[in-house]
C-alpha cells in the first residue's frame, strides 16, 4: 500500500515503509512514548519493542473515502497519564502527516501495547 497524491508537477507515490518511518519518528519523539511496538503481541501479552528499521510492523495505513487512517502501536512510560500521551501523539501525528502529504487524515488510532518503567 502506498500513499498517492497529485501535484502540478505530476503524481507522487510514497511507500508504506516511508510512511511508517515518518510515523515512527514522529510518535517516538512524543513525551511519554518509550517505543513503537509490534501490532502482534507475544505469548503472555508481552509487546515487542521495535527499532527504527522495523517501524512498519507497528504502523497500519489505510486509504478511505474520508482520507488516510493511521493505526500506531506504542509502549508508554510508567507514571504518565496515558490518555494525555495518546491525545498529544494523535495531534502531532495528524499535524505532521497533513503538512507532509497534503492529504486529509481521517483518523489516528493509537493502541497502547504495554507500559514500561524507565530506569
Amino acid at each position: 500500500m502506498s500513499v498517492k497524491s497529485r501535484t502540478n508537477y505530476g503524481p507522487i507515490s510514497v511507500t508504506e515503509e516511508a510512511v511508517a518511518s515518518l510515523a515512527g519518528g514522529v510518535i517516538t519523539e512524543c513525551y511519554g512514548v518509550v517505543a513503537m511496538a509490534s501490532k502482534n503481541l507475544f505469548r503472555d501479552g508481552l509487546a515487542e519493542m521495535l527499532k527504527q528499521e522495523n517501524y512498519s510492523r507497528g504502523v497500519v495505513v489505510r486509504n478511505t473515502d474520508d482520507g488516510l487512517e493511521i493505526d500506531l502501536y506504542i509502549i508508554v512510560s510508567f507514571g504518565v497519564k496515558i490518555s494525555e500521551v495518546v491525545q498529544e501523539a494523535q495531534k502531532k501525528v495528524k499535524y505532521v502527516f497533513e503538512n507532509s502529504f497534503s492529504e486529509p487524515i481521517a483518523a489516528v488510532n493509537v493502541f497502547v501495547q504495554g507500559v514500561q518503567a524507565m530506569e
